[in-house]
């Protein structure tokens, strides 16, 4: 089973983000080989931190070495070639896979500039980052286009519209 684990900071607004998070999160594992997690004994956590620029900006310093706010960090727990065995041989039943920390400023600038909503824009990063905690990357064209591939098949069973069609106003 997935659980999501939400914490919010101002200046994030009020809204049902638990349920917007573990929708995406669950939706983003069941698209993956890894499906078999949302069915696992084991009680599977992920911590989704909607926070500051500021703080993104510092833990992106801290853990990328780039002084600068993003949209999205993921800290993956577990390494994605062990999750079967970690979540079948837990101890006490449970998993952390890790964290997902996004920054409003950023995240809310994009939507806008992107012509989406920010819950819309908010559970694209969210699959994005789940893709992240499972092992997938977008560093080179052949590993980002089947990461885009499998973001854009999460996005349309959720109703989202490709994020990849719709480019920023330059």
């Amino acid at each position: 089973m997935i659980q999501v684990e939400l914490s919010r900071e101002a200046p994030w607004p009020d809204a049902d983000w638990p349920a917007l998070a573990t929708r995406a999160a669950r939706a983003a594992v069941e698209a993956t080989p890894h499906g078999a997690l949302a069915a696992s004994p084991a009680l599977v956590e992920i911590s989704v931190r909607l926070t500051t620029d500021a703080e993104v900006r510092t833990l992106n310093a801290q853990y990328r070495g780039k002084d600068r706010p993003t949209n999205v960090l993921s800290f993956p727990m577990i390494q994605p070639d062990l999750l079967g065995t970690v979540t079948q041989n837990s101890d006490d039943g449970e998993v952390l896979l890790g964290d997902i920390v996004l920054a409003h400023g950023v995240c809310a600038a994009e939507a806008v500039a992107k012509g989406v909503s920010l819950a819309d824009h908010l559970t694209h990063l969210i699959v994005h980052g789940m893709l992240h905690l499972l092992g997938y990357d977008h560093i080179g064209e052949g590993e980002a286009d089947a990461m885009e591939a499998i973001e854009r098949d999460v996005l349309a069973g959720l109703g989202i519209a490709d994020p990849y069609l719709i480019r920023e106003d330059d």
